[in-house]
């Protein structure tokens, strides 16, 4: 598997979690797909143009990615004992996907606590010589929340479904989260390792209100020069009809960007 998850912290509880081997190049002529599921307490399948392609796919579970032909695709998905797309759980939706390109589909709630979808571009583009790209996503029916770094905003009021992302020098960095606009943190502080060309993807998803929020984490190497945002687009769907390198400590926590030089992309 070239593309790793982590469901890491729920309701705010930061844990100890591995850190595994980051997805490879899109291979040439090929695009790739990662499905992200983050709806709680349904375990679903998930069909592409009509075939099971994931079977019993469990909340905060990461699938992929998948290697497909540059094109259009009509993915749904239904309750884990159905036998066939033909009644929909979520879906279905049609995703264009390009050459070259990765990409993260993800089923989560929306801020109002209604199942709904996004699909996210992953940023593989050039990093520079030893850094590492951070992407943060909020997927949960969640309030907005300010990221910190080193004790001071670095970005404020994300809500579900933006994501926000930076590159910094790969190491380790002191992060924490709170709700928008206050200063006590909901989540960390902590200390986040950052890799040299890699895209640590970092989503918050569940449901603040029913107190089962996760946080969970995909990584996907970049194009790097070490010698060695992208908005989501919302279809908003609502209920229609490996190898581990060693442990880090916790991915945790929709986390930060830290550090001189940052260069981010607010989406």
């Amino acid at each position: 598997m070239r593309t790793s998850l982590i469901a890491g912290a729920a309701a705010g509880t930061l844990l100890a979690a591995g850190f595994a081997a980051p997805a490879l190049a899109v291979e040439d002529g090929m695009a790739e797909l990662s499905v992200l599921h983050g709806i709680p307490d349904m375990t679903v399948d998930v069909y592409v143009d009509g075939a099971n392609t994931i079977d019993d796919f469990a909340p905060g579970d990461l699938a992929g990615p998948l290697d497909l032909a540059p094109g259009t695709y009509s993915v749904a998905l239904t309750a884990s004992d159905a036998a066939d797309d033909s009644d929909p759980a979520l879906g279905p939706i049609d995703i264009t996907v390009e050459e070259g390109m990765s990409y993260t589909a993800v089923a989560h709630l929306d801020a109002d606590g209604m199942p709904t979808a996004n699909l996210f571009t992953n940023d593989i583009s050039e990093t520079a010589a030893g850094e590492g790209r951070l992407t943060v996503r909020h997927v949960a029916a969640a309030p907005a929340v300010d990221i910190w770094a080193d004790g001071s905003v670095l970005f404020e009021n994300l809500a579900n479904p933006n994501e926000t992302m930076g590159d910094v020098p790969a190491g380790t960095y002191e992060a924490a989260v709170s709700l928008t606009g206050e200063t006590d943190p909901v989540l960390g502080p902590t200390d986040v390792d950052i890799a040299d060309g890699v895209n640590t993807i970092v989503y918050a998803w569940g449901s603040a209100e029913d107190g089962n929020l996760d946080l969970a984490v995909q990584t996907v190497d970049v194009h790097s020069a070490s010698p060695t945002a992208v908005e989501a687009g919302q279809y908003g769907f609502a209920d229609e009809g490996s190898s581990p390198l060693p442990a880090v400590a916790a991915v945790l926590a929709l986390l930060g960007l830290a550090g001189l030089g940052v260069r981010y992309a607010r989406r």
